[in-house]
């Protein structure tokens, strides 16, 4: 089936981009709407007296959706919030290190940077090589960074600039046997890969909706398990806190984090509604369907650049979404806006390291013709 009309997107663009900020279906999109229209119909009922339940009910879905207790999520405008709740809550000085790997995302890098210098914890980046081999090789080259004086492994389930699956469970596992936290950041995984925060094991995990989840903008999850709860404090302190609660919520965790001030909610409520769609048009086949259209694009961008792969095939390193090393290209971001002027093609490039990647990211809506049209522009821009 043809799902390209069901979604928003220009068609005019061939968009290889879904990665960086998702895309919303028509029918998604218009449950947005009505729910910012009740809003708006009676402002202090909706906020006031309703939204407890409502967002209850919106919890309940997405817990289903990844095996986890209702009350222990909450919902959060995006990852990066998540890991700032997260990282400022943690009392971190300087005789204590957070293991991270060289594939974060540079925002949540951010937070974690910004946090050492004011508070004297190191910040370590433990390489981790690719191409990609197995799974214990990647959990061997992160141990490597471990320490006495680790108390926080943060890392992501899905990276960013490179698109590769860390075996997060494993790693949380070994974690925990060693005494030490697990920040996940999972922006990428939710929606794109089936996820099970029992069988994880993170302290911590956070994954955005409106990526491959396709929610709208600004909904995303903080996961935390009971027993770490305790740890966290809100950024905003707002009527979740104290002996006087007008908005409560059934815990902390939840009070201090769903009430800090006046806001639209609209978004959180609605990924019921991207988890309903996805369901009606059988996501695990448009999974299937898409990580088979990256797998042919990375090994024809491949034969063109005469490149080697970053990831071995079948062995779930990657799925929609993936890289593919290019040819150094003085101005990598003029490259990127060539394909975009001359192609109309909305794609994504990468520097890592000291190389180049093109990080093609394939939703339900793209086509083998999609493909093809960044094939045809590859082979003249290179």
């Amino acid at each position: 089936m043809d799902l390209k009309p069901l979604f928003l997107l220009d068609p005019d663009v061939v968009f290889l981009n879904h990665g960086s900020f998702g895309a919303t279906p028509r029918p998604v999109f218009a449950a947005y709407q009505e729910w910012q229209r009740q809003l708006e119909w009676q402002p202090v009922q909706f906020l006031a007296v309703e939204l407890g339940q409502r967002l209850a009910t919106a919890r309940a879905a997405l817990a289903a959706f990844i095996n986890a207790a209702p009350d222990d999520l909450a919902y959060v405008p995006n990852a990066t919030f998540a890991v700032n709740v997260v990282a400022r809550s943690l009392p971190l000085g300087a005789e204590d290190e957070v293991l991270t790997t060289d594939h974060e995302y540079g925002a949540c890098d951010n937070v974690w940077r910004y946090l050492s210098q004011r508070q004297g914890f190191r910040y370590v980046a433990q390489p981790v090589s690719l191409p990609a081999t197995t799974p214990d090789a990647i959990l061997s080259q992160l141990w490597q960074g471990v320490t006495s004086r680790t108390k926080v492994i943060f890392l992501s389930h899905i990276t960013s600039p490179t698109a590769l699956t860390l075996p997060v469970a494993e790693i949380c596992a070994r974690a925990r046997a060693a005494n030490i936290l697990t920040v996940v950041d999972g922006a990428h995984a939710l929606g794109q890969i089936p996820l099970d925060m029992a069988a994880l094991g993170a302290d911590f995990y956070t994954s955005n909706a409106h990526k491959w989840l396709c929610s709208p903008k600004g909904s995303a999850f903080l996961y935390a398990r009971p027993e770490a709860q305790p740890r966290l404090q809100p950024l905003v302190i707002s009527w979740g806190w104290g002996a006087e609660r007008p908005f409560t919520y059934g815990s902390d965790f939840l009070d201090l984090l769903q009430w800090q001030g006046t806001a639209d909610v609209s978004a959180y409520l609605t990924v019921p509604a991207a988890i309903a769609f996805q369901s009606e048009y059988d996501w695990p086949a448009v999974r299937l369907r898409c990580h088979a259209l990256v797998q042919q694009a990375l090994r024809r961008i491949n034969e063109l650049t005469g490149l080697s792969p970053m990831y071995p095939d079948g062995a779930g390193f990657y799925h929609q979404m993936g890289i593919a090393a290019l040819p150094h290209q003085e101005d990598l971001a003029a490259f990127k806006a060539r394909l975009y002027q001359r192609y109309r093609i909305e794609s994504h490039c990468v520097q890592w390291r000291d190389r180049q990647f093109i990080r093609v990211s394939i939703q339900g809506y793209n086509t083998q013709a999609d493909v093809d049209a960044l094939l045809y522009a590859l082979e003249r821009e290179l």
